[in-house]
C-alpha cells in the first residue's frame, strides 16, 4: 500500500469511541512499520491562551484571536505531548514539512511564536497523537473504519471545526450521512 502521509483519514459514520467518533486524522507519517497522525477536529476544554500559560509563556495579548483557540485532542497516545501543524515557516528546531501548505512542529520553540507577531498564519495545536502499529491501519482500512481523502489545509484551518468531518468526506463527493457501515467487497 502507498503511504497515506499526507491525507486525511475520514472516520466512517460506524467508528465509534470517545477519539475517533466522526473524526478527522491527518496522517503525518506511514510506512511499514505503523502510521501516525493527529485529530484536527476534536477540541479539548483547553484554550491555546491558558496551555501557554501553563508553560509559562506570555503571549501578546494583542492576539486574542489566536489566543482564544481551542487545543485540539490529537489522539489517545502522549497526551501530555504537543504537535503544532501549521502553514510553512522556517528555522524551529524539529519541524517536518509535509507539503508546500503544511508543517508539523514538535518542539517548544514554535510556542514562543504563538499568540505573538511572529506565528504562523495557519496553525492548530494538538496534544496527543494517534499511532497505529504494522498493519493496524492497513486492517481498519479495510473493515471499512475510514475513508482516505488527500489532505485540504483549507479543511484543516478555515473551516470551523465542527464541520471539518462533513467537508473532508465531502471533498471526496461524499455525503457521510447516506454512508452505511456495511463492507462490500467484489
Amino acid at each position: 500500500m502507498q503511504s497515506l502521509k499526507n491525507h486525511f483519514l475520514v472516520a466512517m459514520p460506524n467508528l465509534e469511541g470517545p477519539y475517533f467518533e466522526r473524526s478527522v486524522v491527518y496522517v503525518c507519517d506511514h510506512n511499514e512499520e505503523g502510521a501516525m497522525g493527529l485529530v484536527v477536529n476534536l477540541a479539548i476544554n483547553l484554550k491555546l491562551g491558558e496551555l501557554l500559560e501553563q508553560l509559562e509563556i506570555t503571549p501578546d495579548p494583542a492576539h486574542q484571536k489566536s489566543l482564544a483557540m481551542p487545543v485540539m485532542q490529537g489522539g489517545p497516545v502522549a497526551v501530555d505531548r504537543g504537535f503544532v501543524i501549521h502553514s510553512p515557516i522556517e528555522g524551529f528546531s524539529s519541524s517536518l514539512k509535509m507539503s508546500d501548505e503544511i508543517m508539523v512542529t514538535t518542539s517548544k520553540d514554535i510556542l514562543q511564536t504563538l499568540g505573538t507577531d511572529n506565528e504562523p498564519k495557519h496553525f492548530l495545536m494538538a496534544l496527543g497523537y494517534a499511532g497505529w502499529e504494522a498493519g493496524q491501519l492497513e486492517q481498519e482500512l479495510i473493515h471499512n473504519g475510514w475513508l482516505i481523502v488527500p489532505a485540504d489545509s483549507k479543511i484543516m484551518f478555515d473551516t470551523p471545526i465542527h464541520r471539518r468531518w462533513e467537508e473532508a468526506a465531502n471533498a471526496l463527493g461524499v455525503d457521510v450521512w447516506q454512508l452505511s457501515s456495511q463492507a462490500g467487497h467484489a
